[in-house]
């Protein structure tokens, strides 16, 4: 199974795929507030079988690193410091802008999908990265 992460400041979003069918799907959103989210993404390494993880890189549209980053480098080093699983980056620009996208035509409105719009970046994230290693 791979994991996909969207790092974000106050969310986290997580979405899953097997190597078989190669599908992301959203799976959950981690609250920084609620719980630490390096303990929570290695229980669900454990618990999914999980030999590979994607987390997203939040550069700007011109690929510029900023603050963003500098917060995913740390979320970055912390999961390797706890975890064996290879970990690899990938662009995530714009993820957040088309989950927003996808909910709205699905007939959500912004107030009811702030619980999953983190899951479907990650779900996004995922996919592009799956597409691309075909």
């Amino acid at each position: 199974m791979i994991l996909g992460i969207d790092p974000g400041e106050r969310r986290i979003g997580i979405a899953i795929a097997d190597h078989e069918t190669r599908f992301a799907r959203p799976l959950e959103v981690i609250d920084v507030k609620v719980a630490e989210p390096v303990t929570r993404i290695v229980e669900l390494v454990a618990e999914h079988s999980v030999d590979r993880i994607v987390v997203g890189r939040p550069v700007g549209l011109s690929g510029a690193a900023g603050a963003a980053v500098e917060r995913q480098q740390v979320l970055l080093g912390a999961l390797r410091d706890a975890s064996d699983v290879e970990i690899v980056e990938y662009d995530e620009r714009l993820t957040t802008v088309m989950a927003n996208r996808a909910l709205r035509d699905a007939g959500r409105s912004s107030r009811d999908t702030k619980e999953i719009r983190d899951a479907v970046a990650a779900q996004i994230l995922l996919q592009g990265y799956l597409d691309s290693t075909r």
